[in-house]
């Protein structure tokens, strides 16, 4: 390039990086609400990694060997917003279908964030095409993109032979102060470095601010010492505006193939007035229309052009990742067809994977267990369900939090393996001592189309919760399995007997809970699970023993998919008194119910393992199940007692935690508690009588 040609590149690139703080200077003003300080200072390594490195097809985004790009610094939205609609992504459909309009168009930009605008204030999974992950609350961007770089190391394993290297892609994330002081970060990064995850790259935005002020009040560390001791490789960018160093920085991660890599960027907001070099206020404020006209000025921009786009600037994105992305996609799709033809099976996993389909016969091991009125633990007969599902699954993987064998979730079958930095094949997962981050880890395994599930004791799911919660957000069908699932702990006491648990579960919108009742609804319940595509699951089980109930004598446990189901009824159907419970307490019920018919008292039990499935159900199916005309009901559970009445009535009886539970043998805590026939057959004779 002559000398010419290269100062002209520069402007361009000025002009491209100009746009970007451009349009988020002028969305956050019009707004009125939002962060324009980060999308400008981070304006120019967004630019350089897009433009330059990011193998990702506008017209495709959804190409399963895309490198992914998470803007953990969720607030800096606009950043996102800006580079979708300049590089012209298309928008795709539900049903995984690219669409002929733009993903952002210039007018989602002017409305930023308000109703309906594909630029919500934070970036939403499935909302905006483009957008790989829900970002908001510090750090979970950062944790989710390790779980992406899992399954890319996954299926790049699983997938890939000789010839036909599918899946190789990278995952970069943009964090902030925030993400780097929230504890989940941390996790996560110890364990990326103990997996040695060469295809991550973090880029942490060191302008130190945040809302309060100048991060010296609260964060001193050496963020550089303390990846390096993680195990990361650690590179630093003096200037954000200084591209060729960002170049060579980027260069540096593709070329480290034995650890992750944290590119540290040194940047500072800077405005047109001396009185904005402040930077705390603009941090979570706009500007403020004079400041705008100024700092456009010194861009050397039009002053009173808003929402401004030159030509040339969609003409450059489009001559760079545009045609760069098309071309890695579409080689990618021709070695793809040829894979077909040499691999079938494998390819059809991965088109099956990739849609969130199930291979032909995934069931077909599943077989019910015999009655058995010893029975066994849920949390044993999850486990043989999970191997028996796994084994027709291939994409089927996870593990827990240090807890596998105490949650039964190990996969024992030979060929399973445990997954590492030296067998990437590996479908056992050990995530360690690190709830939080194993749960947002699990949400990026599920954004890249592997079926992961996570494990631990129900009491833990306070640590993961924010994770679950954002699986429920993005409608990802992630799988937490939780067992010691009540005072059943005995003996290791309150801070290990969950009570409110089951109900701050339920209250997340989209969760499904299921408590199965013993081994035969665990069995139907993970059937029904591996059907979601939409709906992560808590799988909730006990360690205790359950009795395995007779099914010639009670109902089938098939009605485990409508959420709940009549187990036993009075003769003819037309009870006195319902006795309805979840998981362990069904077996007392069965025993109330028992000793109720020999007092010719007529009771209906109710198994309800999932009541946001049975509240899915039809009315007619829900007023079969719970007829409004039986007043008298008893509901039991080893919970708090908050939500029950939504079935029991005002006025209905319901056996459950009003405390914290206490350190005793299983059989002490549930007389103490009132979980016995005696105190169930009790309940329902008082709503009888006060019904009559």
């Amino acid at each position: 390039m002559t000398a010419q040609d290269i100062s002209s590149q520069k402007e361009l690139d000025q002009q491209c990086i100009n746009t970007i703080r451009t349009l988020a200077m002028d969305a956050v003003q019009q707004a009125n609400s939002g962060h324009p300080g980060t999308p400008m200072a981070m304006a120019p390594v967004i630019y350089c990694l897009w433009q330059r490195f990011l193998r990702f097809d506008p017209e495709d985004p959804i190409w399963p060997n895309r490198d992914r790009f998470v803007l953990s610094m969720g607030h800096a939205s606009t950043l996102l917003y800006a580079m979708l609609h300049l590089c012209r992504v298309k928008a795709v459909n539900p049903a995984y279908e690219v669409l002929g309009r733009q993903s952002v168009e210039l007018d989602d930009i002017k409305n930023f964030r308000q109703l309906d605008s594909k630029c919500p204030g934070h970036p939403e999974y499935r909302w905006t095409s483009g957008i790989e992950t829900t970002t908001g609350p510090l750090g979970q961007g950062l944790a989710t993109s390790v779980g992406m770089a899992i399954a890319g190391r996954w299926m790049g394993s699983y997938f890939n032979r000789p010839d036909f290297d599918l899946f190789n892609y990278n995952v970069y994330a943009i964090s902030g102060d925030g993400c780097m002081m929230e504890g989940v970060s941390g996790e996560a990064a110890s364990l990326a470095a103990h997996l040695k995850l060469s295809n991550l790259c973090w880029i942490y935005d060191n302008n130190r601010i945040t809302i309060e002020g100048n991060t010296s009040l609260t964060f001193t560390e050496d963020v550089a010492v303390r990846f390096i001791g993680y195990g990361w490789n650690v590179t630093r960018v003096g200037d954000a505006n200084d591209l060729e160093m960002l170049e060579r920085a980027f260069e540096t991660f593709r070329n480290t193939a034995d650890r992750p890599t944290l590119i540290i960027v040194d940047s500072h907001i800077a405005y047109g007035a001396p009185s904005k070099q402040d930077t705390s206020a603009a941090h979570g404020e706009p500007l403020g229309e004079e400041e705008i006209r100024k700092t456009k000025k010194n861009y050397g921009w039009p002053e009173d052009e808003k929402f401004l786009v030159p030509d040339s600037v969609y003409e450059h994105f489009k001559e760079q990742i545009g045609r760069r992305g098309q071309e890695l996609n579409k080689a990618w799709k021709s070695k793809f067809e040829d894979y077909q033809n040499a691999h079938p099976d494998l390819a059809n996993h991965a088109s099956s994977m990739q849609r969130r389909e199930l291979p032909e016969g995934w069931d077909e091991d599943l077989a019910p267990f015999p009655a058995d009125p010893k029975g066994v633990a849920g949390r044993a007969a999850s486990g043989q369900v999970l191997n028996a599902i796994a084994g027709k699954v291939p994409w089927l993987i996870g593990g827990a939090a240090d807890l596998a064998p105490s949650t039964k979730t190990r996969l024992t079958f030979e060929e399973a393996g445990d997954f590492s930095a030296e067998n990437p094949g590996g479908r056992n997962f050990h995530f360690g001592v690190r709830e939080h981050a194993m749960s947002s880890i699990l949400n990026g395994m599920s954004v890249s189309k592997v079926r992961p599930y996570g494990a631990g004791f129900l009491i833990f799911s306070d640590y993961a919760r924010p994770a679950i919660r954002l699986s429920a957000l993005m409608e990802i069908p992630v799988i937490y399995v939780f067992t010691h699932d009540s005072i059943g702990v005995g003996e290791d006491g309150p801070t290990h007997q969950p009570v409110e648990h089951l109900v701050s579960l339920r209250a997340i919108p989209g969760l499904i809970t299921m408590r199965p009742a013993d081994a035969n609804e665990v069995v139907e319940a993970w059937r029904v699970i591996m059907q979601l595509k939409h709906e992560p699951v808590a799988l909730i089980l006990t360690r205790q023993a359950l009795p395995t109930l007779d099914r010639t004598k009670y109902e089938s446990a098939a009605g485990v998919a409508r959420g709940a189901y009549v187990l036993a009824d009075s003769e003819g159907g037309n009870p006195d008194v319902l006795l309805m419970a979840t998981g362990s307490e069904v077996a007392l019920c069965i025993d109330a119910y028992e000793q109720l018919k020999t007092e010719g008292i007529r009771a209906r039990v109710v198994s309800m393992p999932s009541w946001e499935l049975f509240d899915q159900q039809s009315q007619e199916y829900r007023d079969s199940v719970l007829p409004p005309s039986v007043m008298a009901r008893v509901g039991v559970e080893q919970a708090a007692t908050l939500g029950w009445h939504r079935y029991t009535g005002i006025d209905g009886h319901i056996v459950g935690m009003k405390t914290f539970g206490a350190s005793a043998p299983l059989k002490e805590l549930q007389k103490k508690y009132g979980f016995t026939p005696d105190q169930v057959v009790a309940a329902a004779k008082a709503q009888v009588e006060r019904n009559r």
